[in-house]
């Protein structure tokens, strides 16, 4: 019976630490996209002031 149990909690332990590294993954993707968006910002502000000086 307790090894039973034994494998029942190595089974949660190890659902958790997936949970956990997806939420890892899920919070890295979010940081990559907030720093290419605001990236991205930039870019266009550049942009934005070169065809301002061009005119």
């Amino acid at each position: 019976m307790t090894q039973f149990m034994n494998e029942d909690l190595a089974r949660a332990h190890m659902a958790m630490r997936l949970g956990e590294a997806q939420q890892l993954r899920a919070a890295s993707r979010m940081a990559r996209a907030r720093r290419l968006s605001r990236k991205a910002e930039r870019a266009a502000q550049q942009a934005r002031l070169a065809l301002a000086r061009a005119l």
